[in-house]
């Protein structure tokens, strides 16, 4: 094990949804500690400015595009990182979707399939894929970034919830089965960020306000907050640690 437990010196990582939020948190932050990091949303110009910056900073980045919520372009990402790095160390499976914000009895079709084609096929196939290489290479670490509402389902967030808690499980079974090969597979359930993706919460003040009635500390998440908690999970300072859930919610679960 290496002295500095946190180093990530030659390792290739890839961070979903790294554009912005909790991704792009996890993606500098891992690049600052030595890792080679692609970072990878739907829209290819804002992982750019995410990764030039990265790479202005003395950091080792570069710009993939992919939608999770699309099989061909899951089998065109891994492409190009096989011919580019020919290796994957760390996947950081954060993409999601929540389109709908209302009663569950009027989820529709169209919502339901969007969100679980994002949060749960798109995780589970950009697992599989980051594992096949893994297994190949003798090792890597997956983490996948839930939510709360995989706990305790949030008001108005139905099907959201429910492929959130799909993600736990899926971490979990994952982590059962990939061991053997030296894969590593756990979870952070974030609470509250302030990020654009929760900005239906973060910026609804009666939301808000509700919400942070059940936070002993009684303040949202910054992104950054989320990412130290991301590098445990990827580094030799979790080497032992597999098919776990790190809560990073305030104290809103307790």
């Amino acid at each position: 094990m290496a002295a500095d437990m946190f180093d990530l010196s030659g390792k290739v990582a890839l961070v979903t949804g790294a554009s912005r939020g909790i991704g792009e948190a996890s993606a500098r932050l891992l690049a600052k500690h030595g890792a080679r990091v692609i970072v990878s949303s739907r829209k290819l110009d804002a992982c750019e400015l995410v990764a030039a910056d990265i790479r202005d900073q003395g950091g080792d980045a570069v710009a993939m595009a992919c939608h999770i919520g699309d099989m061909d372009q899951i089998g065109q990402l891994y492409a190009a990182i096989d011919e580019k790095f020919g290796r994957l160390d760390i996947l950081v499976n954060n993409a999601a979707t929540n389109p709908f914000y209302g009663h569950i009895l009027d989820t529709d079709l169209a919502a339901y399939n969007k969100t679980v084609d994002v949060n749960i096929r798109g995780y589970f196939f950009m697992t599989i894929e980051a594992g096949k290489r893994m297994r190949t290479q003798g090792g890597g670490a997956i983490v996948n970034v839930a939510s709360v509402n995989g706990v305790r389902p949030g008001p108005l967030q139905g099907i959201y919830s429910i492929t959130k808690a799909a993600v736990i499980n899926m971490t979990k079974a994952f982590a059962k089965e990939c061991g053997e090969f030296n894969i590593r597979v756990n979870a952070l359930v974030p609470g509250l960020t302030r990020t654009r993706f929760a900005s239906a919460l973060t910026e609804n003040e009666q939301a808000r306000d509700y919400y942070l009635k059940f936070v002993p500390l009684g303040r949202m998440a910054e992104p950054e907050e989320m990412a130290g908690s991301v590098l445990f999970l990827v580094s030799d300072a979790s080497s032992y640690a597999t098919g776990a859930c790190i809560t990073a919610d305030g104290g809103y679960l307790v």
